[in-house]
């Protein structure tokens, strides 16, 4: 017999459905999964952060005051980063974050997370998730016996009636099989995976 997931039905009795290997029963590599989590994170980040040099700063162009006999300390510019006008010595400039991570390593991170995830008893399938009214009370009804913060609710292609029925129930995210986010699938106390989805995932990730 292979590995097993809980599967839930809408009376909340769980059964056990069965799942692969190859794609639940890995093991954990805690330094993959930082490094894949981490490159999505700073892959969000927006990078446009601009400060001025003393090279963009404005006025300067004349010398303040001349270089001996006044007493105070020599200056040339306005412009220097010792200014209160003046510029920044070291200037951020806009730039990307963006890290890179082939499509194997990923694959395998995601594996990996997946069948934590199965472990600690965090991954469960049910078919009755999908609301069939666009009705964020209906959702919340569904998932009202789940005990978890954080819910996240994996489909394996857009339903609006499920999106407009959970954006407004705080902690619960929804995501498509294709798009698996790591940073969403490590921070959720309980993943919800659909049939489809989870055959979608077997397909993707085997």
């Amino acid at each position: 017999m292979g590995l097993q997931v809980p599967a839930l039905n809408e009376q909340d009795s769980a059964g056990q459905l069965e799942v692969a290997e190859a794609v639940f029963g890995q093991s954990f590599n805690e330094t993959l999964v930082h490094q894949l989590v981490t490159k999505y994170l700073a892959g969000a980040r927006a990078g446009t952060k601009a400060q001025k040099t003393r090279s963009d700063v404005s006025g300067g162009g004349a010398k303040p005051w001349r270089q001996k006999g006044t007493g105070r300390a020599r200056s040339g510019t306005t412009r220097s980063p010792v200014w209160r006008t003046g510029g920044v010595t070291f200037a951020a400039r806009p730039r990307s974050y963006e890290q890179k991570l082939n499509k194997k390593m990923y694959r395998v991170g995601v594996r990996s997370i997946l069948s934590e995830l199965l472990r600690q008893d965090r991954l469960v399938v049910s078919a009755d998730i999908m609301p069939i009214t666009p009705k964020t009370k209906e959702l919340s009804v569904k998932l009202k016996n789940i005990d978890a913060k954080r819910i996240l609710i994996i489909t394996d292609s857009v339903d609006e009636n499920l999106a407009l029925a959970s954006r407004n129930i705080p902690y619960v995210e929804v995501i498509e099989a294709v798009n698996l986010s790591p940073v969403l699938l490590v921070s959720a106390d309980k993943v919800i995976v659909t049939p489809g989805a989870l055959k979608k995932i077997e397909e993707c990730l085997a």
